[in-house]
């Protein structure tokens, strides 16, 4: 039976979760803390309901969405506004490396003076627990349209080699961080031995626009398969591209929009170029702008050439449908080699004194990279102890329309998506990558193809898989269960659709 369309009701709210204190960034090796903001970190909700279901998107300029944070933000809300369905929750993060402290574990060394992590995130928790219950609280009738456009953002950032390059004779032991392979996350491309990039490219730009009852748009959902890293190793709090995106995007809609990014699957894709290096320096500098104003343009154009059309299609009534539940994927086994070896290595590790150097920066980020280091060492000896075969994990799935979501907690391998929305029932499916999970451990981690997995290399070995390829497909088949059951009249039938 068709899922009947009923009238949308649609809500928007963001919050500004800068500090000016100092407050730690994660998402390299070594901790920084801020130094200021370069342009603001936000949170962005975005709610829409028919009276019978409801999505709730929350995006954050942060790294990754830890359980931890997710169980937060729904008791806040839960304690705030109990009619709030917060099982409808879907946090996800756009991947910058410039947000503030979200991870949930204790420094095992000495840093300046900064704001506590718990702290930052508490403030962090009470903002955007605000800017649900005001997107809830604030829904009246309105509508949506859809539609793909184009923008070139993302780059594979795997290089792979005809040789072994563990085999060559300079080759470095790097114990808890990588282990390459044939292949190179960021690897150099003018070496004799280049063969390709691992895979290809997205320049797909799945839009949602929502507009209030007198057809004025009020804002747009923007999912981009590439993560927000541009300036990833800076000090400061930023946004990174999207900062300049939202720019762009309102100097042509209106200072008034709202913005909702989306990464999509980009666990192999980056917005950096791994070659043509320099013709990239020669364009930023002929037209006088950042890289980050680059990619700004190329998305806001994107946007509109969509919206020129898209506008055509305004659904005031659409059908709603989302279902949550958990499904169990398999683990990336752990050898009895392997852990061995991460026990001779964490012994070498721990045996290294800490740093003498007497500036406490720099003591912090000799010391804060060899905490990570033992931290993920032993995180594989602790994965071989536990022997699990499944990580449990928290999928969404929603129907909006003739269109899907679909969320997952990984930095997602991009053929895993492609597999996804080659076979969805839906017209477009949005895929959400680094999609908070309450179950599970912590949040993140790569998911490699079979191809990652034969070229190593950093996203694709033991330390940075949770889960193997087996339960990379495993979250592609589960998804599209769940699509066909909210897509009833178009699920794909056995023998072909």
């Amino acid at each position: 039976m068709t899922k009947q369309a009923n009238p949308l009701s649609i809500g928007w709210a963001s919050r500004d979760v800068s500090t000016d204190q100092p407050v730690g960034i994660r998402g390299q090796f070594h901790l920084r803390l801020s130094e200021g903001v370069l342009d603001p970190v936000t949170v962005t909700a975005l709610a829409i309901g028919d009276g019978h279901d409801a999505v709730i998107f929350l995006s954050c300029d942060c790294v990754v969405i830890w359980s931890h944070v997710v169980k937060a933000v729904r008791e806040k809300v839960r304690a705030l506004a109990p009619k709030v369905p917060v099982e409808k929750i879907i946090l996800n993060a756009t991947h910058t490396h410039e947000g503030g402290d979200l991870y949930e574990i204790p420094d095992a060394f000495a840093t300046p003076a900064r704001m506590p992590g718990k702290e930052y995130q508490a403030f962090f928790v009470a903002q955007a627990a605000d800017a649900v219950i005001e997107a809830w609280n604030g829904r009246t009738p309105g509508g949506v349209a859809w539609g793909y456009g184009f923008a070139s953002v993302a780059h594979s950032r795997r290089a792979v080699y005809l040789d072994d390059t563990s085999k060559r004779p300079a080759a470095a032991a790097n114990p808890g961080l990588m282990v390459n392979g044939h292949a190179v996350m960021y690897g150099k491309t003018n070496d004799p031995m280049f063969s390709h990039f691992e895979a290809g490219t997205d320049a797909f730009l799945n839009v949602l626009f929502t507009f209030d009852s007198q057809d004025e748009l009020t804002g747009v959902l923007v999912n981009v398969p590439c993560p927000s890293q541009v300036d990833e190793g800076i000090w400061k709090l930023s946004a990174d591209y999207w900062h300049e995106t939202r720019v762009q995007l309102r100097k042509r809609f209106g200072e008034k929009l709202h913005v909702l990014p989306q990464c999509a699957a980009g666990g192999d894709l980056s917005p950096h170029y791994i070659f043509y290096k320099e013709a990239l320096k020669r364009r930023l500098a002929l037209k006088g702008v950042t890289e980050r104003q680059d990619i700004a343009e190329r998305v806001a154009a994107g946007v509109a050439e969509v919206f020129s059309w898209a506008k055509a299609d305004i659904r005031r009534e659409a059908a709603l449908a989302h279902v949550a539940r958990t499904v169990e994927l398999t683990r990336r086994p752990i050898t009895r080699e392997e852990c061995d070896a991460e026990r001779r290595n964490l012994t070498a590790l721990k045996q290294q004194q800490p740093s003498p150097d007497p500036d406490p920066v720099k003591r912090m980020i000799n010391d804060s990279r060899l905490d990570s280091q033992r931290r993920r060492c032993q995180g594989v000896i602790d994965r071989y102890e536990a022997a699990e075969a499944k990580l449990p994990m928290e999928l969404h799935v929603v129907r909006l329309g003739d269109v899907a979501f679909a969320s997952n907690r990984f930095e997602l391998y991009m053929d895993f998506m492609h597999r996804i929305q080659a076979r969805s029932p839906a017209v477009q499916t949005f895929v959400i990558q680094l999609a908070g999970s309450e179950v599970g451990e912590r949040g993140g981690s790569y998911l490699p193809t079979v191809r990652g997995e034969w070229g190593k290399g950093y996203s694709a070995t033991v330390y940075c898989n949770l889960v193997n390829s087996t339960g990379g497909q495993e979250l592609v088949e589960e998804t599209l269960r769940s699509l066909n059951e909210i897509f009833p009249e178009r699920a794909a039938k056995p023998g072909g659709k």
